[in-house]
């Protein structure tokens, strides 16, 4: 700056940044401008809200921040990559030094906000399993109390209520209104749904509403009406809008209806079908005892002309007469298998017999044995005794203790070294 006496005074930064602030927010031009670019070093601050990011294109790159207030309206999660459209001022932070773009509204650049915030959240839940098939309820066959959640007043309620009087009037219908668009729709959705389940209060569950643009059936992709629909022990079936519409809490019930009307149908029996279908099993049953009523009369007449019937004691005599003859035929059998297993035992006595050592003590022959560590073991070799050890000479009608005074061993010719062994019986 130049002072009244034309020396320029020094500023400070303070001052300059000041300065600079004030001008950026004295140009009209940008009050309010739009700025297209690719989101990076994207920061999102739980704690406060405030979303800190860059802009950039090819060749530069624009400092951004968005406060609370303003992120708490996004419709989509910003993330790094994504091509946005920002609307905002530009001013300067004072104690950086550095301009930056205020931004009070975000847009997805090509796609909608609520088609991306769509594509997001079903992406993030079936990443989560929420949507897996094995996730799914079955629905009860006929249901004694069918819940409906839906606006009071649109056409959606009048349409289910009316399917279901006719084609299931046995059914109790539980019904809580809501609202099913704007603002507070969703939490109200979800409550219904948790409510119902806390009560037991029905069978199965009809979640929906009739047709609209995405802003109007925006409250079924909500994150919140989603979890309650898949966490809910009572089978959920969703039926928002038309054919083509699918939301969130499609994808989240245990089966998507088309339409309110057929979700109606899906949810109770045809009562007219099931009468048609009794009338058909009543007369087929009917045919069928018919059938087997004759077939039993005609093996009544069958057996009352039978021999068996007419001269029963006749009868009798023939068959005790064949019961005695094969009475007779087993006494034989058994005879004829017993003598032949008494002469087999015989022939193998025998054998046994001969091979018995008593009867080789009974010829004259004798065994020699001596102590073990187990008892007497059989001395087979004159090795197996050594000079004075004490052995036993087992005879047909006794045994004798005696010594091995001297051992001797017969050569390989037969002869013996030395003559007998020598005993003191």
């Amino acid at each position: 700056m130049i002072g009244q006496t034309g020396v320029r005074t020094p500023l400070t930064v303070t001052q300059l940044n000041t300065y600079l602030k004030a001008r950026l927010e004295e140009d009209p031009r940008l009050a309010s401008v739009f700025v297209v670019g690719e989101i990076s070093n994207f920061t999102n601050h739980y704690r406060s809200g405030h979303l800190y990011f860059s802009l950039k294109d090819e060749r530069s790159v624009l400092r951004c921040v968005m406060f609370a207030r303003n992120a708490a309206r996004l419709r989509f999660a910003p993330e790094d990559g994504m091509r946005v459209l920002a609307r905002g001022r530009v001013s300067l932070y004072e104690a950086s030094g550095q301009y930056q773009l205020y931004v009070e509204d975000l847009q997805p650049d090509g796609l909608g906000a609520l088609s991306l915030a769509y594509e997001q959240l079903k992406a993030r839940l079936e990443k989560e399993g929420l949507f897996a098939p094995e996730r799914k309820q079955t629905l009860p066959r006929f249901p004694q109390r069918i819940g409906v959640i839906t606006s009071p007043t649109g056409a959606a309620v009048h349409d289910i209520l009316t399917i279901l009087g006719r084609r299931w009037p046995l059914a109790e219908i539980v019904f809580s209104g809501v609202q099913v668009q704007g603002e507070g729709a969703a939490e109200q959705i979800a409550r219904a749904v948790r409510r119902m389940n806390e009560l037991n209060a029905a069978d199965v569950l009809i979640v929906g509403r009739g047709g609209g643009s995405l802003e109007d059936l925006w409250a079924f992709n909500e994150e919140i009406v989603a979890r309650a629909v898949a966490s809910s022990r009572i089978p959920v079936i969703s039926a928002v809008g038309h054919e083509t519409d699918f939301t969130i809490c499609d994808f989240a019930a245990d089966l998507r209806a088309p339409t309110p009307s057929a979700a109606a149908e899906l949810a109770a029996p045809d009562a007219a079908e099931l009468m048609a279908s009794l009338r058909y099993q009543r007369e087929r049953l009917l045919s069928l005892i018919t059938a087997k009523t004759a077939s039993l009369e005609q093996r009544l007449d069958m057996l009352s002309s039978s021999r068996s019937l007419r001269d029963p004691l006749r009868m009798a005599a023939v068959r005790r007469e064949k019961l005695d003859q094969l009475h007779n035929r087993l006494m034989a059998a058994a005879q004829r298998n017993l003598g032949e297993r008494q002469n087999s035992l015989r022939a193998l006595a025998g054998k046994l017999q001969a091979l018995s050592p008593l009867a080789v003590l009974a010829r004259g022959y004798t065994i020699a044995e001596k102590d073990g560590q187990k008892g007497r073991v059989p001395v087979s070799s004159v090795d197996l005794l050594s000079c004075g050890e004490r052995f036993f000479l087992r005879f047909a009608d006794g045994e004798a203790a005696c010594h091995a005074d001297e051992i001797l061993k017969k050569e390989e010719g037969g002869q013996k070294q030395d003559g007998s062994i020598e005993t003191d019986v």
